[in-house]
């Protein structure tokens, strides 16, 4: 004697299978999309070296930058 499944489960089962495959399509065509991320050695090279005793806060282009983002 064979145990019938419910419709529904079978129908859930197929749908979240379907909606699996289009989020994956679609975080796909999401990356594929994006430009190339690349890493500015140029900005690298131009920062001040680091202090021989460690720490020390520097008012560099990236500080100002992020101060002039979080302006009201």
């Amino acid at each position: 004697m064979q145990v019938e499944q419910p419709k529904d489960s079978a129908t859930a089962s197929r749908r979240g299978f379907f909606i699996g495959a289009a989020a994956a399509g679609a975080t796909v065509a999401a990356v594929t999309a994006m430009p190339s991320i690349s890493t500015p050695s140029a900005e690298l090279k131009s920062l001040p070296p680091v202090p021989e005793n460690g720490g020390g806060y520097s008012l560099s282009e990236h500080v100002k930058r992020y101060y002039q983002t979080t302006r009201v």
